[in-house]
């Protein structure tokens, strides 16, 4: 049952929620009153009206803007043909029947589930469009052209998002079977080498379409057409990476659990053929952690790059330089030529880094291929480490260079290119760093993992899940204070001349640092497209059941050369396996930073539109305002709510894979489950994904409506509120996850004690990290971006209601809206129960 359709057969309004509807209008309707005295300025300027500046009217290198940007068009292209390249050896490379016929049919089951999502796509959109058309189309009154082409630019968004997550799921299937043959020659080089090639080439095709995207807005775009194309974009974006982010993290943790709770309940080997589960657990490897990630990414980068825009447009106004002594025309006319100088030298800092990530990725692989292709052993996560710190170091000393070159004077200031690249690289510093912290916590070589496999041993399950809850806990202290570190040098830096060209110069520098971690954007995708295809590379392996075809070694040796070790070639898929659950761990704090950082700069766009640029109301955005404060309490609520939805969803979920897999799995007198068994098992991941994704949807949908409601500095103090909440929650629940994930690593790996109790109990350790580190944490991240993105446009909605027809209607929808909202939420968990005879 798609989405749409379970939507339209439900009982969305029953008895329960018609009771309940007068009492929660009436709370929100009091706090609404409690607010009425804090009115947005009428003449509130927002970022739908915002206009580009002509690119032409500065010359950088003897070319003007606009052709200096033509030029990273170019390079867009180079990097799109680099991911073809890459996808093309990869499809060419060796691999035997068996497995690639087994990763054939993992791309048919994933193809199924893409279809069905873009399906349910297009129903969320539907949400979307409806507040565009009354916003744009009849409270602002904006043309019909001019609404068809913001709306146009939001499917832009969509098919965005969805056509590169369709790329990388496609890529991975073809990488898993390789990456599991080559590992048939015994040496581990090739093992390693086959998923990060196909990592970079999913990580060079997204942030090439991305920056192609902005860069054909930018440049082709009518300039008052695309501020208000800009943000349709970004929440189209932002909608289809919440939608595949949070649908695939349900669906993979279903058949996670489903497959992985088999090994305790029959005592069966890991990615046993005969198990129903194991199919759409390959499935949801790629479902949730190559579709969700891809998306993910591309949306961060393009969300990020959205609110610099915003931040440069509503930042840089005359009225700074008429401080200064400038007359009105000269004051204006330098706020212009600044903004060029700085939307120019953000684009082309961009298009460099696409380079430097391309250029590291071919010096490692030269260094990693002279150390480690004849090697016999290697140790998987090295070469990745080395790979983050190269394109870091690259990153940053290019950054440097052309800055020195494209803005030598800003603004009068020939300082400012090297403290515009301090901040910017602290951003960069901190895409390596960071995950060098995250190993701390969730390597099979950390202590805090170990002490997971310590604990579980003598404790069982129950101590080993409170040692991951300590590594967690530890690991959002430190990643905290390394965030908060680095964006307060950047603030620093910031207040060294950068407030004599803008406002609010240390929140500019918040979403430079955000704009740094992106710099990282195709290795970061690199590494975390790296861990599902080398956990598919062991299911493949044993699904193929290689080792059973008779003569197969045989077969090997004449067909391809190869004198097969059974043995060595899994320990080595198993190996490669934790390095890929290590770096997808490494690779989430940076993307949910980036989307805390970049949310930050958003907000404060917003703030800004609000108060005139700060100009007035500024007295609201203060702990003595108490919508304000309201607000910020709000935000929590939401947080946990969103946490314990998705995981309901992936319990019931799995509970009734569980239950279908135990009543139809046959050991005896079969080598492998049915495929009809196999896609029934992904009918209830795809079934219970759709469910919970669209309780979710649409109760923070009209949560945000609501709230933008209810008062604009309240919206304020909610935003703030989910990016702190979100934060923490989310590096807490994924490095807890991670570090269950790879204890149980170190037992089937280093301690080879499957099948014991020590096993079983990380088993267990494992399962209740699953939702954590794959489902609730890595969903944060889109939804806050979400959130924010069309906060945007929600709370100039509100603004712009309120000043037409009152407050008594402004406040009267916000209660209608959290009604909405609240049945969905209420759904989430008692529409999502476990349903049994006896209950």
């Amino acid at each position: 049952m798609d989405g749409l359709q379970w939507l339209l057969e439900s009982k969305l309004i029953n008895a329960w929620s018609y009771a309940r509807i007068p009492l929660t209008g009436l709370i929100l309707g009091l706090l609404a009153e409690t607010t009425a005295l804090a009115k947005p300025p009428e003449g509130a300027a927002g970022e739908a009206s915002l206009k580009l500046p002509d690119f032409t009217q500065v010359q950088f290198l003897g070319l003007s803007g606009h052709n200096l940007l033509m030029i990273g068009i170019v390079f867009c292209i180079f990097g799109l043909l680099f991911g073809l390249a890459i996808y093309s050896h990869l499809k060419n490379l060796p691999v035997h029947r068996a497995m690639a016929e087994v990763s054939q049919l993992i791309w048919e089951t994933c193809k199924t589930y893409l279809v069905q999502q873009g399906k349910f796509l297009l129903l969320l959109w539907v949400f979307i469009a409806a507040i565009i058309l009354l916003y744009f189309g009849v409270l602002l009154k904006y043309e019909a052209l001019r609404v068809v082409v913001i709306l146009l630019f939001s499917l832009v968004g969509i098919a965005g998002s969805y056509g590169v997550a369709w790329f990388g799921i496609r890529v991975n299937t073809f990488a898993n079977s390789r990456t599991a043959f080559a590992s048939l020659a015994g040496k581990p080089f090739p093992v390693y080498r086959i998923p990060v090639r196909a990592g970079m080439s999913v990580g060079m095709m997204l942030i090439s379409v991305e920056l192609l995207m902005m860069l054909i807005i930018l440049l082709f775009v009518p300039g008052d057409y695309a501020g208000p194309c800009f943000i349709g974009f970004a929440i189209g974006e932002s909608l289809g990476a919440s939608a595949l982010r949070i649908a695939g993290g349900i669906f993979t943790k279903i058949a996670d659990i489903g497959s992985d709770l088999m090994k305790i309940v029959f005592k069966i080997k890991e990615d046993d053929a005969r198990n129903p589960g194991v199919i759409a657990d390959c499935t949801g490897d790629n479902a949730g952690d190559s579709v969700g990630p891809t998306a993910d990414g591309f949306e961060t980068y393009g969300v990020t790059g959205v609110a610099l825009i915003t931040f440069i447009l509503l930042g840089v106004t005359p009225g700074v330089f008429a401080k200064q002594g400038l007359s009105p025309d000269a004051a204006a006319a330098m706020a212009s030529v600044i903004k060029v100088q700085l939307l120019v030298w953000i684009f082309v800092i961009r298009v460099v880094m696409l380079v430097a990530a391309a250029a590291a990725y071919f010096i490692n692989d030269a260094i990693a291929k002279a150390r480690y292709s004849n090697a016999q052993k290697m140790n998987f996560e090295v070469p990745l480490t080395w790979l983050v710190w190269i394109t870091s170091f690259t990153s940053i000393a290019l950054t440097y260079a052309i800055s020195a070159v494209i803005i030598p004077n800003l603004g009068g200031d020939p300082t400012l290119w090297w403290k515009l690249s301090t901040i910017v690289s602290c951003g960069t510093l901190a895409g390596a760093l960071i995950p060098e912290l995250v190993k701390v916590f969730t390597s099979t070589e950390s202590r805090h993992v170990r002490e997971v496999v310590i604990s579980a041993r003598e404790g069982g399950a129950s101590l080993g899940i409170l040692s991951g809850f300590v590594a967690g806990n530890f690991s959002a202290y430190y990643l905290g204070l390394a965030v908060m570190l680095l964006m307060s040098i950047g603030s620093w830096v910031s207040l060294q001349g950068l407030g004599e060209i803008m406002l609010a110069a240390p929140v500019f520098a918040f979403g430079l640092v955000a704009f740094g971690f992106l710099g990282m954007g195709p290795v970061t995708i690199a590494v975390d497209s790296y861990g599902p295809v080398a956990d598919n590379a062991q299911s493949v392996y044993e699904l193929s059941l290689i080792e059973h075809i008779p003569n197969i070694q045989q077969e090997l040796k004449k067909d391809f050369n190869i004198d097969v070790n059974f043995e060595h070639a899994k320990e080595m898929l198993e190996a490669n396996d934790g390095a890929g659950n290590t770096f997808k761990a490494t690779a989430k704090p940076v993307l949910i930073g980036t989307a805390v950082v970049g949310a930050t700069t958003m907000i404060f766009s917003i703030i800004m539109a609000l108060t005139n640029g700060l100009a007035e109301n500024v007295d609201k955005l203060s702990l003595l305002h108490a919508p304000f404060v309201l607000g910020l309490i709000t935000g929590g609520a939401v947080i946990y709510w969103f946490t314990g939805a998705s995981t309901q969803a992936v319990t019931t979920g799995a509970y009734r894979a569980v239950e279908f897999i135990k009543a139809n799995i046959k050991l005896e007198g079969v080598e492998k489950a049915s495929v009809s068994d196999s896609k029934k098992v992904v009918a209830i991941c795809t079934q219970y994904a759709q469910k919970g994704m669209l309780n979710i949807f649409v109760a923070v949908f009209f949560a945000t409506l609501a709230f933008a409601f209810v008062e604009p500095f309240f919206f304020i103090g909610y935003l703030i509120s989910i990016a702190i909440f979100g934060l923490y929650q989310a590096i807490f629940m994924a490095n807890a996850g991670a570090a269950w994930d790879n204890a149980k690593k170190i037992v089937e790996v280093e301690l080879k004690e499957k099948g014991t109790p020590l096993h079983d109990a990380t088993v267990v350790c494992d399962t209740v990290g699953d939702p954590f580190k794959d489902t609730s944490s890595v969903a944060l991240n889109p939804i806050i971006k979400f959130t924010t993105l069309f906060g945007l446009l929600a709370v100039e909605f509100a603004v712009k209601l309120t000043v037409t027809s009152g407050t008594l209607l402004a406040h009267g929808l916000a209660a209608v809206f959290f009604a909405v909202s609240f049945c969905f939420v209420y759904r989430s968990f008692y529409g999502m129960r476990i349903r049994t005879a006896g209950n």
